[in-house]
């Protein structure tokens, strides 16, 4: 068969660059290169696009990757059948590619921007929409679609920056009228626990929605889940399947971005230590959820199981989940019997087929 010309987006703009670094790297290593024809195509902090060079994969998570001399500039075109510009001097390049892998996360690259220029160009990407991938991306529009889905969630408030910037005290009475304390307070745009705080007396959540504020204008604000953090993957198209159900215990107070990927705090539990009953009902809840914003491909979607009666409470979908050697995506598929390059392989086919 013949070889499928894959480029490989990683880094991006948003405050998860690092992370995306990692996952593009964990990406690279397990594609299977006797079916694919690897075009990486890196992303700096500042904008630039650099069709990577290298073969050191190791290179990317610490950043020497720009460095190398084999690197030329380059660009997706929107152009239809244009593909991958790389420029070579005065010369200018065109490499055909079948089909876009964005492992990018937050701003301009899981937020439907970065979905909107390959659907333009023609070109077949993992991953959901430019819709359903907007709609993600805002904690707040999921949270209206999954309320519209009958999906049970914590009690959640919309607050903005200008609010808080200007009427800090009548936005902290408004919310402590609402909640109790603990809360948490989310940007709406970011992943990966970016800017994420939970606040237990009125300084800290102040100090909290401004932290909240430097990320985004708007600024969800929920009530405290006492429960366990279960994830599950979720796979496909029309039909989509969900993976076995995994547990996060993080170690310290809440799963933010240091204990995700600095500390060495958390552990995983596969399966999750939840009962059959409570595993099923998380698992038709991801697909349901994943349905109703209109995801294909891939997500990853979040939930708390609480520790007293077991309610099953929906947190988050992540459309362009983490695929480091510590993510739970490809390791809830690789213990529901996909390993890492044949779920490459399964998404990659869907992204070809989905837009044929």
């Amino acid at each position: 068969m013949k070889k499928l010309n894959v480029c490989i987006l990683f880094g991006g703009i948003s405050p998860e660059h690092e992370v995306s670094l990692r996952s593009a790297e964990s990406v690279l290593v397990n594609i299977d290169k006797q079916k694919y024809n690897l075009f990486p195509v890196g992303i700096t902090k500042e904008g630039r696009w650099i069709l990577y060079g290298g073969t050191d994969y190791g290179t990317l998570p610490k950043g020497t990757w720009v460095n190398c001399p084999e690197n030329r500039p380059a660009a997706i075109s929107p152009v239809r059948g244009q593909g991958l510009l790389c420029f070579e001097g005065d010369c200018v390049v065109r490499i055909g590619i079948d089909v876009v892998f964005p492992v990018l996360h937050g701003e301009n690259g899981e937020d439907g921007a970065m979905q909107g220029l390959l659907q333009m160009a023609g070109i077949p990407y993992v991953g959901p929409n430019v819709s359903a991938s907007a709609v993600a991306m805002d904690k707040t529009l999921t949270k209206l679609v999954v309320d519209n889905a009958g999906v049970t969630q914590a009690a959640w408030q919309l607050v903005r920056r200008g609010a808080v910037n200007k009427h800090m005290e009548a936005v902290v009475a408004s919310l402590e009228a609402r909640f109790q304390y603990p809360m948490f307070v989310k940007p709406a745009g970011t992943g990966s626990s970016v800017g994420v705080s939970k606040a237990g007396d009125r300084e800290s959540l102040q100090k909290a929605l401004v932290t909240a504020a430097a990320f985004d204008d708007k600024i969800l604000v929920e009530e405290f889940i006492h429960g366990r953090e279960i994830e599950v993957a979720v796979l496909g198209g029309d039909d989509p399947v969900a993976s076995i159900c995994g547990e996060i215990d993080s170690g310290v107070e809440f799963y933010d971005y240091d204990a995700k990927y600095l500390a060495n705090t958390s552990t995983a539990y596969i399966p999750a230590r939840i009962s059959e009953e409570a595993a099923e009902q998380v698992r038709e809840t991801a697909v349901k959820v994943f349905k109703a914003i209109g995801c294909r491909g891939l997500s990853r979607v979040d939930f708390f199981v609480t520790y007293e009666g077991e309610r099953v409470v929906f947190n988050e979908i992540n459309t362009i989940p983490g695929f480091t050697s510590i993510s739970m995506y490809p390791k809830l598929f690789a213990a529901s019997g996909i390993p890492y390059p044949q779920l490459i392989d399964e998404l990659l086919r869907l992204a070809v087929e989905d837009r044929l």
